[in-house]
């Protein structure tokens, strides 16, 4: 896949503000500090265009990014910060699953979660969130690059005994510092989009 434009079009916090295109979209979620935001330059080829933060739970809205004109990357609050009043945590649930349910043209999500650890709590809870609604769901696995190749057979073990992948489920590998699984990514998409 070739990125000739992006563009980060919409925040939004409700459905009045999403884009009324009707493009493909592809939902990103996962803790916070997992990388979304190195993940999402990766995928679109840019430095800084995501805002990496130092401070964790910075995203408070749903970010659209258009690609190419030809779809969109949906970046969603990262969730399971203890730093996050619950308030704020109860809207952000509310705010995904409103999403999750009135868009028709999501075409798969991607659930980010550390290589370097074990899923928590929170990612199996949001898998099951997301398969609830009979979605397809690739978990990337980021920063691969971070484990040394003896520990990468545990850290299979663990994604394959906590997610139970459907048919169309599946995991990538991926390192934004090796683009390792970037390939892989736009594959995915590529293939979305056909469908």
């Amino acid at each position: 896949m070739k990125v000739e434009s992006v563009d980060l079009k919409v925040l939004a916090t409700r459905t009045s503000q999403y884009p009324e295109d009707n493009l493909p979209e592809f939902l990103l979620v996962g803790r916070s500090n997992v990388g979304k935001s190195s993940f999402i330059n990766s995928i679109i080829m840019r430095k800084n265009y995501a805002h990496t933060s130092s401070t964790p739970g910075k995203t408070q809205t749903l970010n659209f990014y258009i690609v190419n004109d030809n779809f969109y990357l949906v970046d969603a609050p990262g969730y399971g910060y203890a730093k996050t009043d619950k308030d704020t945590q109860k809207k952000f649930g509310l705010m995904i699953e409103e999403y999750l349910i009135k868009r028709d043209n999501l075409k798969r999500v991607f659930l980010l979660v550390d290589y370097r650890h074990k899923p928590t709590e929170d990612d199996a809870l949001m898998f099951n969130f997301l398969k609830y609604y009979n979605l397809d769901v690739t978990i990337v696995a980021t920063k691969y690059d971070k484990v040394k190749q003896k520990d990468r057979i545990k850290s299979d073990k663990y994604l394959n005994e906590t997610f139970k992948l459907g048919e169309n489920d599946n995991i990538v590998v991926f390192s934004s510092e090796t683009k390792k699984g970037r390939e892989e990514i736009y594959s995915i998409i590529n293939k979305s989009l056909e469908n």
